[in-house]
């Protein structure tokens, strides 16, 4: 069996999809992956997974561009003549569906990873593509044979008000899951107290208020360093400029590590993970965060509160209110007993609800189901189908 998944970047299937390509080679299933293929292409190779380049831009709207890019992923398909093909993020599942149907109707998971700035912000811009897009998904999931991920209830919610896709077609898996015997629990760090927001650097994720709340908090006398960890992503249209972060770190308001790659270790020199965001699909910091042990402090936004339940194993805010976000650091700074407790919740409900490999089963769930064969996979069907099945 062959299976080929789409994605646009090698570094984000290196860290995001990793297992579930192993789980599928342990399976014996023939992993092919196509992606703009960059430093991590040998590593992947070196797994034993062969990689299909893929010119591919998020940014781009180049419509040469795009049309060689969806040609490509037309030319592999009709080629390779996958099993089935999985799709991850909105532009792999628009060309890649397309693509699916060209080449003769293939089986096709779509994973949607976040909706991204289009259903975020309210200008006429946004308001058109978001039009725009809605039109292009419905024909994307019109096949029979195809189905959609989303990881998180209000993007499934929204798929079936605005009928991008039937009930039938969705399922919620809470994102790609956390390695817990990777990222464990630490003890604080001693000395200041450190706020963490480990994200990419765009204004959706919040630093605006992170940063305002930063400088109040410095105003009320607060011990505290709070401390941005990330890069700018220029294919992103809310991509914060490097010399606003520069600005702010100069200014003494902020720390800006900028982009780390030892997440344990960068979360572990932290009392307190903060992602004040706009809205998420499932955000793998928080995943990582709660395995680590360590209390959230996150916003009552789609994806977030996913994670997140409120004075369980951390606190949520309204969306776009710094003064909130201030009020929760600030009681958690001085709570350092409350704090730990979260972080204990956080844990567990990670190991149980968001561990790598249930996120793995899931997926291998929706392939079988869709081929309608769970030989394939040596599955047995899952104790929430069997009673569903049960209730017809």
């Amino acid at each position: 069996m062959k299976l080929l998944f789409l994605s646009t970047e090698d570094s984000t299937f290196w860290s995001h999809r990793l297992a579930l390509a192993r789980k599928l080679r342990s399976l014996g299933v023939e992993v092919v992956v196509m992606t703009r293929a960059g430093e991590h292409r040998s590593r992947l190779e070196e797994e034993g997974f062969r990689v299909i380049p893929w010119s591919i831009s998020r940014k781009s709207l180049n419509p040469f561009k795009e049309l060689r890019s969806f040609f490509q992923v037309v030319k592999s398909y009709h080629e390779e003549r996958p099993d089935i093909v999985h799709h991850i993020a909105l532009k792999p599942i628009v060309y890649g569906s397309l693509a699916a149907r060209v080449c003769g109707c293939m089986p096709t998971v779509n994973t949607v990873t976040g909706l991204g700035p289009v259903f975020v912000r309210a200008s006429l811009t946004s308001r058109v593509l978001r039009g725009l897009l809605v039109r292009v998904l419905r024909v994307c999931f019109r096949a029979k044979n195809s189905r959609v991920i989303l990881q998180n209830e209000d993007d499934r919610e929204l798929f079936l008000k605005t009928k991008i896709a039937p009930a039938e077609k969705t399922t919620v898996i809470a994102g790609f899951g956390v390695n817990t015997e990777q990222f464990v629990p630490g003890p604080e760090p001693d000395g200041q107290f450190v706020v963490m927001l480990p994200a990419r650097m765009l204004w959706e994720k919040g630093v605006r208020e992170f940063v305002e709340a930063a400088r109040e908090l410095h105003e009320r006398g607060a011990s505290v360093r709070m401390v941005l960890v990330g890069a700018p992503d220029p294919n992103n249209p809310g991509c914060i400029p490097e010399r606003q972060l520069r600005e702010w770190a100069e200014s003494g308001s902020v720390e800006w590590w900028g982009q780390q790659t030892e997440m344990l270790d960068v979360i572990h020199r932290s009392h307190l993970i903060c992602l004040p965001s706009y809205r998420e699909g499932l955000p793998r910091v928080l995943l990582e965060a709660g395995a680590c042990g360590r209390a959230i402090v996150t916003t009552d936004a789609p994806g977030c509160s996913q994670v997140v339940r409120h004075g369980e194993n951390g606190l949520l805010i309204p969306i776009k209110n710094s003064r909130a976000l201030v009020d929760a650091i600030q009681s958690l700074l001085l709570d350092r007993v409350r704090r730990l407790q979260l972080g204990e919740a956080g844990r567990e409900r990670t190991v149980t609800e968001f561990s790598e490999g249930k996120i793995a089963r899931q997926t291998l769930d929706v392939y079988a189901e869709l081929l309608n064969d769970n030989s394939r996979f040596g599955l047995q069907p899952s104790e929430e189908k069997v009673k569903a099945v049960g209730n017809l």
